[in-house]
């Protein structure tokens, strides 16, 4: 599977198995040398938190993520990408956000990954809303100074 590299990309509301989505990266490569996954969870927000409903914009979702993920693939040298961002009622513990990068070499896998999700924090179109363990809603989630910051070293 030399040549271009086609990052996966899939938002979806069913959770998703981490190592199975690395064993189907790196499936029948030899030319990986190394491969970095990020993984974010809810938090429970020191109990507080119920769950997070995540929104979307299907399509425009999808679009930018892939934008984002082509820009990772023409600053590393990748032999694969791949992004899922889940969407829907999401529990403390629960996967959000997977991001996998492979390529021969650690750093650029490393820095691919960590740029991705600089970008997924600050560019996705994506809402979050909370839902308290009292019952109450707590709102939407406003985005936060620092990811913004953290995406500009990347410009």
């Amino acid at each position: 599977m030399l040549g271009v590299v086609k990052p996966k990309i899939s938002i979806q509301a069913q959770d998703f198995d981490i190592a199975a989505e690395i064993a189907t990266l790196g499936a029948g490569r030899t030319d990986i040398g190394a491969v970095v996954t990020f993984s974010g969870l809810c938090r429970d927000e020191d109990g507080m938190l119920a769950a997070l409903e995540l929104e979307h914009y299907p399509g425009m979702a999808e679009a930018e993520i892939r934008r984002i993920a082509a820009d990772a693939v023409g600053r590393w040298p990748l032999q694969g990408v791949t992004v899922i961002h889940r969407h829907g009622r999401i529990r403390p513990g629960e996967n959000i956000v997977l991001v996998v990068t492979a390529s021969a070499h650690r750093r650029a896998a490393f820095e691919a990954a960590d740029f991705l999700m600089d970008y997924l924090k600050s560019r996705a179109p994506f809402w979050k809303k909370e839902h308290r363990a009292d019952g109450t809603e707590g709102g939407w989630v406003e985005a936060k100074e620092s990811d913004e910051q953290a995406a500009t070293r990347w410009r």
